[in-house]
């Protein structure tokens, strides 16, 4: 059974129409995913943000290559080596310490003119004979004044000239002149206007 023309204008009409909504949402499909396309195409392919590395970067920093550490071996110091010592001092002591005490100086001995000198006797205690009288020979030859000589009996303990009061000076130079050791004051038996020689054993001159 045929059907009529009006009901075939419809169908092709439906038919069209179907395609056209297809054709339409297959047109927008393919806008829609070539934006989408040309959206990731536009951006660069470097902004990307870059991931941390995980490997550690070799060299070092050029700006702490820049600034100078600290160095790793310890500096020494600087030693200066010891002076040696000077053999000789830098001043030399003004006055030098006396190994022996200091004397007091030498006084020169009283001469006494020979007129006023005293006289003397000289007396020989020894066995030497002849003694009393050589010694006075000699003391006239130094300028004394021998009123006698002879021998002295009695114990001396060793030759001396004996001095009455106030001439000891004049003993002391009779003494050096004769070569005797000691002097002393007069005896009692002895006069006190002169010198008194006694020679004993001890006498070398």
């Amino acid at each position: 059974m045929s059907r009529p023309k009006g009901d075939r204008g419809q169908v092709l009409s439906s038919l069209v129409a179907v395609a056209a909504v297809v054709a339409i949402v297959a047109g927008l499909l393919v806008l829609f995913g070539t934006r989408g396309h040309d959206s990731q195409a536009d951006e660069p392919s470097g902004a990307t943000t870059p991931k941390p590395s995980t490997k550690p970067t070799s060299g070092p920093s050029t700006i702490a290559a820049s600034i100078p550490g600290p160095s790793s071996e310890p500096t020494e110091p600087a030693t200066t080596p010891p002076q040696a010592p000077s053999s000789t001092p830098t001043t030399a002591p003004t006055t030098e310490p006396s190994s022996q005490p200091t004397q007091p100086p030498a006084t020169q001995p009283t001469t006494i003119p020979a007129a006023e000198r005293p006289a003397a006797e000289i007396y020989n205690n020894t066995s030497r004979k002849g003694l009393a009288d050589s010694v006075a020979g000699r003391a006239r030859q130094a300028g004394w004044t021998v009123a006698g000589a002879d021998n002295w009996h009695g114990k001396i303990a060793e030759s001396t000239v004996y001095y009455p009061p106030g001439m000891l000076d004049a003993a002391n130079e009779l003494a050096r002149d004769i070569g005797v050791g000691r002097t002393k004051g007069a005896l009692d038996n002895m006069k006190k206007d002169r010198l008194t020689v006694i020679l004993t054993s001890d006498y070398a001159g």
